[in-house]
């Protein structure tokens, strides 16, 4: 699927570079995990039960970006709409 690029300001541009690298850090473990899931399930299982495990680890995943956001904005490091 094809996501329009959103536009930013330099600065906007920055801090979602450094955001990025946070959410990044924080999921590595997270996408190695959905990549050995997906491994470890013959065709006929990715769907049904599998489908539910990574769609449960992909909201994770979410939760773990909006709190780095977060996180980052308490600290001064991103701010919101102008």
């Amino acid at each position: 699927m094809f996501t329009p690029e959103i536009p930013l300001t330099p600065e906007q541009e920055e801090t979602a570079e450094r955001l990025y690298q946070t959410i990044r850090s924080a999921c590595d473990d997270d996408l190695r995990q959905i990549a050995r899931l997906l491994v470890s399930k013959p065709d006929h299982k990715l769907l049904g039960q599998t489908e539910f495990e990574l769609r449960d680890r992909v909201h994770t995943l979410g939760a773990k970006a909006l709190e780095a956001a977060l996180n980052g904005r308490k600290k001064g490091g991103t701010r919101g709409p102008a």
